[in-house]
């Protein structure tokens, strides 16, 4: 008798085990918990913490409550200049109403599906109206918040916060990035030429000038030069008329030996000249004197 209460007794506490770890579930801080019963939601619970649902009856789905991503594929857009570029975009959301997000989407990836979607036709809708010189200017962010604030327009019904919307990545496709690239190269060789051109024009203008300078600065040099070699012989002119007024004998006998020191001085000078020339005329006598 006391074997099968002990059975029986075992089994109890068996199957409450199991009812209790049925009917008890736990939600962590970085959870939100919807209750569902035969696939439809009865309660959400968004606190932390121990909770109690019916066993065997009903299950819990868990949704996070933190930032998540959502990166769909990039797309192809066309710009307002015509030009074609591929778009990699990506947002931040969180889910705010799990109730709201179940009704609308049930699956988190029929959520990915649509909302990727919605987000790439956002981004087409809002950087076709601009040219590829405004999405790399300061015009940007601007654009971002349109996106932004379209998407969550457009996912309002979704039980979700957009938090933020951001471009990775604007890339040309192949053929038009070897395009872009030709026509940049043939700008900076033009924009290269035209600085060597302009270089060459300035050395020009710089040598010529240079040359009109150096050709006034000899002229005035070789103008002063002379005026101080007149200058000069009209003093030396005057400092010898002056010493020849004072003494002319003496003035005379000087300018004689200078002549012969530079006539004779080589030693094999010859000189045809009357014996009585006036160039021999203190070799006889000192005073000069027939």
């Amino acid at each position: 008798m006391s074997k099968t209460f002990t059975v029986v007794l075992g089994v109890i506490v068996l199957g409450l085990g199991i009812v209790g770890s049925s009917a008890l579930f736990t939600v962590s801080q970085t959870e939100q918990a919807m209750v569902m019963q035969f696939g439809n939601p009865k309660n959400v619970i968004r606190e932390p913490g121990l909770n109690v649902k019916m066993p065997f009856i009903q299950n819990v789905v868990y949704y996070d409550n933190r930032v998540l991503d959502l990166d769909p594929p990039a797309g192809q857009v066309i710009l307002s200049d015509q030009k074609r570029i591929n778009v990699d975009a990506f947002a931040r959301y969180r889910i705010t109403d799990p109730l709201r997000f179940f009704q609308a989407l049930r699956t988190e990836t029929a959520f990915r599906d649509q909302v990727g979607r919605i987000l790439n036709s956002s981004v087409r809708n809002s950087m076709a109206r601009n040219s590829l010189s405004e999405l790399l200017s300061d015009k940007r962010d601007d654009i971002m918040k349109e996106i932004q604030t379209r998407l969550a327009t457009e996912t309002q019904d979704y039980g979700i916060e957009i938090v933020d919307v951001r471009i990775g990545r604007t890339d040309l496709p192949p053929e038009i990035s070897q395009n872009v690239y030709n026509r940049m190269r043939s700008e900076r060789v033009k924009e290269a030429n035209q600085l060597r051109a302009d270089g060459g024009k300035a050395k020009l203008t710089i040598e010529s000038q240079a040359d009109r300078k150096r050709t006034v600065i000899i002229a005035e040099a070789q103008r002063q030069s002379q005026i101080l070699r007149g200058e000069g012989d009209a003093a030396r002119n005057t400092l010898l008329g002056a010493a020849y007024g004072q003494d002319p004998e003496f003035f005379a006998f000087y300018r004689s030996m200078t002549a012969y020191r530079s006539s004779l001085a080589g030693g094999d000078t010859n000189l045809v000249l009357s014996p009585d020339s006036d160039f021999f005329r203190f070799f006889g006598d000192q005073t000069g004197k027939r």
